[in-house]
C-alpha cells in the first residue's frame, strides 16, 4: 500500500461550535478517524502543522507547508493537506509555485461543513483526496473538492456556503469522481524524479481594486511600501481618464521607481485583453506593464510573491511571470 501524509492546518473541516462561532479544534488524528475507508487504500500518517481558521493563514504559513512537504517528501508517496476554504485557492496556488514539477501528488481539500457534523461534505472530500493521492496517474499540486480535481493554479472559491464552492477558472477540470471512482479528463506527466522546491515568498505585493472615481493619491503610499501592484481593472482592462492624466502620471511614477505593475480584471472568467479599448491600448503600448490574461487573482498574487523573492530585475520578473507554471497562464 502507498504511504500518504495527512497535513492538517485547521479550517471548517476541523471546526467545532464555540460560544463565539465555529473554530478549528479537531486534530489530524481525529479527522482521519471520520473516514475509516481511507485506511483500506493507503497507509496514512498524520501531522498537525497548525490549526487555524484559513482567514488567518498567510505567506508565512505557505512557506511552512512547503518546508514540511520537502522535509517529508522522500518518505511518502503523496500528501493530503486539509485547509479552510476561504483562502485555500491562495494556498494551493502558492504551493504550486513553491513546489514545482512534483511527480508525487500534493492534494488540498476541505469542506463547507465540519467533519464533526452528520450532514457534511467533509468525509466525501477527504476520502476523494486520498483516492487521488494514491492513483498512479496523479502528480503535481491540485485541489479536490465536490467530486472534482482542479489545478492548483486555476482554483477559485465562487460560493460561500454551497458544497460546489470551487470552480476551475478558464481551464478544464483535470478529473472527476463518481462514487469515489476517479475519472481523468486530462492526464498530466512530470518527467523529473524530484520537484523543484523554493523556500521563500515576498509579501511586498498589493492588489488595487479599481472603483469608479478612485483617488490616485493611493499610489503615493503604495510606492513607499510595495514592490508590485496588481491592478484589478474593469472588463478586459484599462485605466480611467477623468478628463486628466492622473492615473497615467502615477503609473509612470511607480514604474520609474523600478517597480512592477500587473494589469488584471475583476471579471472571473475570460481574462483581460487590453488591446481592445483605447483605455487599455495606450497603457499596453506605452508602458512596461504585465498583463495577467486568464490567470486567477490568487495565482497572480502568489506568483508575484514567488518571483519577487528571487529577483527585483524587471526583465527577469516579466520573463518569469510569462513562463507557464502548471498551466497558470495562457497567452493568446
Amino acid at each position: 500500500m502507498k504511504k500518504v501524509l495527512l497535513i492538517a492546518t485547521g479550517g471548517t473541516i476541523a471546526s467545532k461550535p464555540t460560544r463565539s462561532g465555529l473554530a478549528p479544534q479537531i486534530s489530524s488524528e481525529e479527522i482521519i478517524n471520520f473516514v475509516p475507508e481511507a485506511a483500506k487504500i493507503c497507509q496514512i500518517s498524520t501531522l498537525q502543522l497548525f490549526n487555524l481558521d484559513s482567514t488567518n493563514i498567510n505567506y508565512i504559513h505557505w512557506q511552512k507547508i512547503a518546508q514540511c512537504i520537502k522535509k517529508n517528501y522522500s518518505y511518502y508517496d503523496g500528501f493530503v493537506i486539509t485547509h479552510g476554504t476561504d483562502t485555500m485557492a491562495y494556498s494551493v496556488a502558492a504551493i504550486s509555485y513553491l513546489i514545482q514539477n512534483s511527480p508525487k501528488p500534493i492534494v488540498f481539500t476541505g469542506s463547507q461543513k465540519s467533519i464533526y457534523e452528520r450532514d457534511t461534505d467533509a468525509r466525501n472530500n477527504l476520502l476523494n483526496a486520498f483516492v487521488y493521492a494514491v492513483d498512479h496517474r496523479s502528480c503535481g499540486v491540485h485541489l479536490v473538492f465536490d467530486n472534482r480535481v482542479i489545478l492548483g493554479t486555476r482554483a477559485r472559491k465562487i460560493r460561500t456556503k454551497s458544497y460546489n464552492a470551487f470552480s476551475s477558472i478558464d481551464y478544464p477540470e483535470i478529473a472527476i469522481f463518481r462514487d469515489h471512482r476517479l475519472i481523468f479528463y486530462i492526464e498530466e506527466t512530470v518527467k523529473s524524479k524530484y520537484p523543484d522546491f523554493y523556500t521563500t515568498l515576498s509579501p511586498t505585493v498589493f492588489v488595487l481594486k479599481l472603483i469608479p472615481g478612485l483617488d490616485t493619491n493611493i499610489f503615493e503610499y503604495l510606492i513607499m511600501h510595495y514592490d508590485a501592484i496588481i491592478i484589478e481593472s474593469f472588463g478586459v482592462g484599462g485605466l480611467p481618464c477623468y478628463e486628466n492624466e492622473n492615473f497615467l502620471d502615477k503609473i509612470k511614477l511607480f514604474l520609474s521607481a523600478g517597480k512592477t505593475i500587473v494589469m488584471a480584471t475583476q471579471v472571473p472568467y475570460e481574462g483581460s485583453d487590453m488591446g481592445i479599448y483605447q483605455v487599455g491600448y495606450r497603457l499596453k503600448e506605452e508602458y512596461e506593464l504585465i498583463e495577467a490574461y486568464t490567470m486567477t487573482l490568487e495565482s497572480v498574487v502568489t506568483k508575484m510573491m514567488w518571483i519577487l523573492a528571487q529577483t527585483k530585475d524587471r526583465n527577469k520578473i516579466r520573463s518569469l511571470f510569462y513562463t507557464s507554471i502548471q498551466k497558470d497562464i495562457l497567452i493568446p
